[in-house]
């Protein structure tokens, strides 16, 4: 850690593999973090109890509970952010992971540079306040009050259902909402399979958005798993 450095959030490292722990804990500390580690999901949920952290990097594959039960155990009494890292890429284990309550899915291996910019996500997700009456970012501006959306300055008019997606993304800034969790939330559970209407609308609230493909784009689709919003605060560049 730097030099007169004072951490001011803390991790809790939930990972079997000790080289793992330890190239955490560097890239961590040396950002600010202070960091707690455990190698098991029962050490795990103990220390999120006694040490109260301000994130969570959970692995999947522990020797004890996998790893989805873990987060299914904490959400019981926690809404901490819950960033899971794990060398399972298949579609079923980050849905899983997500609709379960993590907040977000790293597969290793990963960039320093990108997780820690999904913490920094987790994190500004945990600590906005759900009722904002006013989001700018450096492309949007939505009052909720008003019912109103600008993007790139200019007026823009949605269906309710594109006001209603555009909210929840909004609302989970950063976070990645599965395709069941979307559905259900805006077609009620009933529609769970019908994953189509995601497609469909998406493509048109984007159209309308101008909001093409590249670094730019704000709606972010997680291939097989869902959507998420890419904040980026007003005058911020990619």
């Amino acid at each position: 850690m730097k030099s007169g450095t004072q951490p001011t959030l803390s991790a809790l490292v939930i990972d079997d593999e000790p080289q793992i722990r330890r190239l955490l804990q560097v890239t961590l500390e040396a950002n600010g973090y202070r960091i707690f580690d455990a190698a098991t999901g029962e050490d795990g949920i103990v220390q999120a109890a006694q040490r109260r952290p301000d994130v969570i990097l959970l692995d999947l594959g522990l020797p004890d509970l996998d790893g989805v039960a873990v987060v299914r155990r904490l959400r019981e009494w926690s809404r901490v952010p819950i960033v899971i890292l794990s060398v399972r890429d298949s579609e079923e284990d980050k849905v899983a992971a997500l609709d379960a309550g993590a907040d977000d899915y790293v597969t290793k291996p990963f960039s320093s540079a990108e997780l820690l910019a999904r913490l920094r996500a987790a994190l500004r997700h945990a600590q906005s306040p759900g009722g904002d009456a006013l989001v700018r970012t450096d492309r949007l501006e939505v009052d909720f009050a008003a019912r109103s959306v600008k993007a790139d300055g200019r007026e823009v008019s949605l269906t309710p259902t594109e006001y209603a997606l555009l909210r929840l993304l909004l609302t989970h800034a950063g976070k990645v909402l599965t395709h069941r969790q979307l559905l259900t939330e805006v077609w009620g559970p009933k529609a769970v399979d019908q994953t189509h209407y995601l497609r469909v609308h998406f493509a048109q609230l984007r159209k309308k958005l101008g909001d093409t493909a590249g670094e730019q784009q704000m709606i972010r689709t997680e291939s097989g798993v869902g959507y998420r919003f890419v904040l980026r605060e007003p005058g911020a560049r990619a």
